[in-house]
């Protein structure tokens, strides 16, 4: 009986689905945990930190393997609720989570994309920001975490100069949580507009700033990603879905083009967690009457579901020494795409980069090994849900380094939880593996 009332707690008066409506954080962490229990075979739920107040920041994986990664298979992740007050991607995503539960193995896209991808929902980044939000369709509070900070203004940034600026705690879960899985493609979800923003969001003046927008070396296919958003949305492609907003052609932007952005989340993923993201602005409202949220549930899923399947865009593999063994920390360069900070190989000597179908050419370099350069020919791999697999080969170098690869110090922010103000610190010492694990247990104590 017990269980039959917690079931049709979600259900809609049908009988059939998630209800549409602003769940609450407890409501929220009591559905996780019972699709948890429902879906084990295919789901797990974890916490990645908690909140200033405590909440727990809840992430629920889905995929063949839930609970470890598997060689070969891509991570993708969604976040919503950034700022507390846009309400519309946490509960898309409680309603995205429904249906690839209720999907999997009876819909073949879900199907093939869950065999395919271990797939990260983070519905609320910012908890108490949700819970202190009014419903206002623009002005409410709670757009601030509980310390009055834009989490959107609060991750490290290769443009500007931020030693010693303050982490708040969601955001330093958010950094430990990208040292703990080699993410690949990533979208937040916002609200206020209806446009797909993509990096980057800031300048200094460089050469990355080309008439008005700031330029990524990958900026093709960030272009394909938003319009892969735009276009399977109902109305986002055609540009001006909201009156007070400007016009967005092909309802996509570059995010500086759009409006200058320190401490953005989506940068800190593209130049730090080799990870391309965008920021998706998904309603005109940031808080819209409950009896609007079936129709944007319907206007973005196809968007959300293809979104997720470009995450087997371009090429993956792993580099390998002479003996087979996985080479971690090799620089992987695509010729004509410098990045700030170079796409490097995991722990399993893995890489990721996503490609548009042509001709590339890949330089794998590692100090105790001589450099390989090798021109592959990358086909379409979304329509197959697999990127092209090539794996490279490396000769020891009889003259190299045998500590293996050093990393710009640049390249890699560090960040020390300070307990007294439940934020955290950026530092000039090196972020190692073990500092990310010793963070991540600390933010989950």
């Amino acid at each position: 009986m017990l269980f039959l009332v917690l079931c049709c707690f979600w259900l809609t008066p049908a009988g059939f689905g998630l209800e549409f409506r602003y769940h609450n954080s407890a409501e929220v962490e009591q559905y996780l945990r019972e699709v948890s229990r429902n879906y084990s075979s295919f789901t797990h739920l974890h916490s990645i930190g908690r909140s200033v107040e405590g909440r727990e920041l809840w992430v629920l994986i889905l995929g063949q393997n839930p609970r470890q990664h598997r060689t070969g298979i891509p991570e993708f992740k969604y976040v919503g609720n950034m700022h507390g007050n846009e309400v519309v991607g946490r509960v898309l995503l409680l309603q995205l989570i429904d249906y690839l539960t209720k999907s999997y193995l009876s819909d073949p896209f879900v199907t093939r994309l869950l065999n395919s991808t271990r797939v990260h929902i983070l519905p609320s980044m910012n908890p108490d920001g949700f819970e202190s939000s009014g419903r206002d369709c623009m002005y409410s509070q709670g757009r601030f975490n509980k310390n009055g900070v834009d989490l959107n203004r609060n991750f490290p940034d290769i443009f500007s100069s931020d030693n010693g600026l303050l982490r708040e705690k969601e955001v330093v879960a958010v950094m430990a949580w990208l040292k703990t899985e080699t993410f690949v493609l990533s979208a937040n979800l916002h609200g206020g507009a209806v446009v797909a923003s993509y990096p980057y969001d800031n300048s200094n003046g460089g050469s990355e700033l080309q008439q008005g927008s700031s330029i990524t070396p990958d900026n093709d296919v960030f272009i394909h990603l938003a319009k892969t958003y735009s276009f399977n949305h109902t109305t986002m492609h055609k540009g001006d879905s909201c009156h007070d907003s400007k016009d967005f052609a092909d309802g996509i932007t570059n995010g500086y083009g759009w409006y200058p952005l320190a401490g953005g989340m989506q940068d800190y993923n593209y130049v730090w967690g080799q990870c391309l993201e965008l920021t998706l602005e998904l309603s005109c409202c940031k808080f819209p009457p409950e009896n609007e949220l079936p129709g944007l549930w319907a206007a973005n899923k196809p968007a959300l579901l293809a979104y997720m399947q470009q995450v087997h865009l371009g090429l993956k593999g792993q580099v390998l020494d002479s003996n087979g063994i996985p080479v971690q920390n090799a620089s992987v360069e695509v010729n004509g795409r410098r990045n700030l900070c170079p796409f490097r190989t995991d722990g399993n000597g893995e890489y990721y980069r996503l490609l548009l179908p042509g001709n590339y050419t890949i330089t794998v370099t590692h100090p105790a090994h001589e450099s390989v350069t090798e021109t592959i020919s990358v086909p379409y791999g979304p329509e197959k849900f697999s990127a092209l697999t090539h794996n490279f080969q490396l000769q020891r170098s009889s003259s190299g380094s045998t500590l293996g690869a050093t990393i710009e110090p640049t390249c890699v922010p560090p960040v020390l939880l300070n307990s007294e103000n439940h934020s955290a610190t950026l530092l000039p010492s090196a972020f190692t593996a073990l500092s990310a694990l010793i963070l991540h247990r600390l933010l989950l104590s």
